[in-house]
Order: structure tokens, then C-alpha cells, then sequence
């Protein structure tokens, strides 16, 4: 038996009760791309998007006959980031957000790092992934330095052109700097963030490594336990800090995650099967990149169906979203949103999940769907699914 989870990274289907504490109040993803663009979904619509609350599609995808079951999931964790949202989905919930560096990293924090690398370093403060390789890419190119960034996410994120720093020494530097970033300077994330060609240069995304904190016990550490297969596509190894993951397949694009997990898919295995799917996020939300955001949602909407028809007799395919990023939205950050609730099986009785009290309702349900014992926090809808 397979249960088979997308999660469209930063697709967000409204904002939360507490939105106006992280200045979000009024954000909708969804909602605004479809507003700005007509974009038509119609693979999504038959799952049930038009129908969950506070979403609203064009006039023909609203009038779609529904097969699948759907709802929104309430993140309890305060945080709008990536590993707050994948934590919570496995059973993690967050008591204190994530620490972040508005201001950058403290002189404690670079002087250890400059020792470790043996290099200076550039910026040191928030910024566009891509406005900081086109603002301090040349003057890495003379100095060697590695460029530091962080942004409003608990990130340390490293650049370096592919001709000045070799990757493996990159992820190395990147290595050293999780040692460092622990107890009171302790990050969710430190990423390798390599990038090639000429100004204003291009992110080598497929390079891209993130080098997490190790989360407390998670579902996946049940399942795998139990002997079940965990199997992360796309950045979910890293998101867990390959704890807990039987298989991780790493990928460079949306096109690619979909195409791995439509061949996993079709070999035998028995557990869970995630996939992170990044380019609606990395590419086109922060960038705030409407007609982008679209054209990727609608390039899923047409894989989806191979997707579905993939599904064996038993098993189940559920959509979801750790987050928003409202392109239409003011910044380049996370917007603080209801996480996205689709569900497929072959004969499922199209019904409404609800609204879920906490993402880790849906590491609940993988629990019970696949027989193993599951007592942190988080309430099955497993039911609703046979």
C-alpha cells in the first residue's frame, strides 16, 4: 500500500486567523494569481480546489465535477517557512519560531565561520536570492569570498560561481557552518546556494543543498521503524536532515520531481512517497512573478492526471502546501497561510475533509493508513479516505 504526498511548496489557499501578526492579513495565493491571470486549473478543480473555503477559481473551473476529497490544514507552529511547515506535517509542532537574523549574523557567528573557511565574506544581510548574486557576484568573482545572506526565513544561506568554489568545498563550507549555528545561533537551515555564467548570473538550482537542524521523532522515523518505506523526493531529505528517509532522490526542477515520483510510483513499495515540488516558490513566489506563478501551476495542473492515473487499488494521493507566497503580495517573503488539503484514491467518495486543526493531522493519517503507532500530536482523517 502506497500513500503518495505532493507538497506544492508556498501554494496557499488563505490567510490564517493570525495573519496580521506576521503583516500578512489579506494574502491569498490562490485567489490573487487566479484574480491577476483567468488561470484556469482544471485537474485541481476536479479534486475539489474550487470547494475549499475561501477559494475561488474562474466561473468554468467552479462548475467541475468533483472525484476527490478536500480541506485546509491550520499551521499551529508560529513560523511561515519550510521546515516549520514539513515538521509539523510529520508531527513536530513548534512551541517558539525558528530563530531569525533581520539584522544578519553576529560578529561571534562570521568571525568563527571566516576561520573555518579561510575566507572573508560578502553582504551578511537579507536579501533576494537572485538581487544578491547581481549585487555582490562580481565582487566575489575578485575576492574569493563567499557571499552570506540570510532573509525573513531561519536561513544562512552561502553563494559561491561554480568557477571560483568547487561544490564539494561549498557544501564543506556549508557543513562548517551548521556545526556553528547551534544552541542560541541556531538555524532551521543553512543552504548551498552555488551559482554559474556571467553578470548578473544564474542560480545552479539542481546544486542547491540545505543542511538542516535534526527534527525531534517524526512520522517518518515511525514508519521507518515499522519497516515501512520513506522514500523523499526533491528537498525532503534535506528538510529532515535525512532523518527517518529510506530513499531520497534529489531534484532540480518541478518537471523533474514530478517525472521521479511518477517513476517511483510505478515500482513496488510499501509506506510513503513525498515529494517537494520548490519552482512555485524559489522561482516564482519570492521573485513575485504572477504570470510565472501561473504557468507553473498550470504546468502541474497537467501532470496531475498521470499522477492520479498511477494510483493503485489501495492507494492514495494527497496534495498539500507547507505555507503561502502571494506573489501579488508587498516584499519577497513567506506569506502566513491555510495550508492546501487535495485527496485522490480510485473509488473515493468525494467529501469535504474539513478544516484541519494542525498540519500534523496529515502525518496522523499516514500513521493509521499504514498501521503504525503514532502518539504525538495530530488527528486521522485516514477514514475518510478508504
Amino acid at each position: 500500500m502506497k500513500t503518495i504526498v505532493v507538497v506544492l511548496d508556498s501554494v496557499g489557499v488563505g490567510e490564517l486567523p493570525d495573519a496580521a501578526r506576521f503583516t500578512d492579513a489579506g494574502a491569498h495565493t490562490i485567489n490573487h494569481i487566479v484574480e491577476r491571470t483567468n488561470l484556469q486549473l482544471p485537474a485541481l478543480a476536479r479534486l475539489g480546489l474550487g470547494r475549499v473555503p475561501s477559494v475561488h477559481l474562474t466561473a468554468s473551473d467552479e462548475q467541475t465535477e468533483v472525484i476527490g476529497a478536500w480541506g485546509r490544514l491550520r499551521e499551529v507552529s508560529p513560523g511561515k517557512d519550510t521546515s516549520t511547515g514539513h515538521w509539523e506535517f510529520m508531527g513536530v509542532q513548534l512551541r517558539h519560531p525558528f530563530q531569525t537574523f533581520h539584522d544578519g549574523f553576529p560578529k561571534e557567528v562570521m568571525d568563527r565561520f571566516t576561520a573555518a573557511t579561510g575566507r572573508g565574506y560578502l553582504c551578511n544581510k537579507p536579501y533576494s536570492g537572485t538581487d544578491v548574486i547581481c549585487d555582490f557576484g562580481e565582487a566575489h568573482l575578485e575576492t574569493g569570498d563567499p557571499i552570506v545572506y540570510t532573509s525573513a526565513d531561519s536561513v544562512f544561506q552561502i553563494a559561491a560561481h561554480l568557477d571560483v568554489v568547487p561544490i564539494e568545498q561549498l557544501y564543506q563550507w556549508c557543513a562548517a557552518a551548521r556545526e556553528i549555528l547551534q544552541g542560541e545561533f541556531a538555524v532551521a537551515r543553512v543552504i548551498a546556494r552555488p551559482f554559474r555564467g556571467s553578470h548578473p548570473f544564474e542560480r545552479a538550482n539542481e546544486l542547491r543543498k540545505d543542511f538542516s537542524l535534526t527534527p525531534p521523532r517524526t512520522v517518518l522515523n515511525a514508519l521507518a521503524d515499522a519497516g515501512r518505506d520513506v522514500i523523499g523526493v526533491g528537498k525532503i531529505g534535506d528538510i529532515y536532515d535525512h532523518s527517518g528517509l529510506t530513499v531520497e532522490v534529489h531534484t532540480g526542477s518541478n518537471a523533474e520531481g514530478i517525472r521521479e515520483t511518477l517513476r517511483l510510483m510505478r515500482e513496488p513499495f510499501d509506506g510513503l512517497l513525498m515529494t517537494n515540488l520548490v519552482d512555485f516558490d524559489a522561482k516564482y513566489g519570492h521573485r513575485r512573478d504572477v504570470e510565472g506563478y501561473a504557468a507553473c501551476l498550470n504546468e502541474f495542473d497537467a501532470a496531475l492526471p498521470d499522477l492520479m492515473s498511477a494510483l493503485e487499488r489501495d492507494d492514495v494521493l494527497i496534495l498539500v502546501s507547507d505555507h503561502g507566497n502571494d506573489p501579488t503580495w508587498r516584499g519577497t517573503d513567506h506569506t502566513r497561510e491555510y495550508g492546501l488539503l487535495l485527496a485522490y484514491a480510485p473509488n473515493l467518495t468525494p467529501r469535504f475533509l474539513g478544516e484541519r486543526a494542525t498540519f500534523a493531522d496529515l502525518g496522523a493519517t499516514i500513521a493509521q493508513r499504514h498501521g503504525v503507532a503514532w502518539t504525538g500530536p495530530g488527528e486521522s482523517f485516514a477514514e475518510a479516505l478508504r
